[in-house]
């Protein structure tokens, strides 16, 4: 997440991506840090899924992810 904010800093769009699991954790850390970072949440688990998977999984995602790239940021 602080890689995020640091590229947005310099004016680079970026994207906090994770899965489901850790969205309330993010979303406190995103908060308490007050940092006005984009994030996006993909279906869980991550690990162990294979190449054709993980394509459907970013597939899925894209529409969120260019939506969250071209909004602006917030801590909500």
């Amino acid at each position: 997440m602080h890689d995020i904010d640091d590229l947005e800093r310099r004016g680079i769009p970026g994207v906090f991506v994770a899965s489901g699991p850790f969205q309330d954790a993010a979303e406190v850390q995103a908060n308490a840090l007050g940092l006005p970072v984009r994030r996006v949440f993909v279906d869980h688990p991550i690990q162990d899924r294979t190449d054709a998977e993980m394509s459907a999984l970013a597939d899925a995602a894209i529409d969120l992810l260019v939506a969250a790239l071209t909004s602006t940021p917030s801590n909500a």
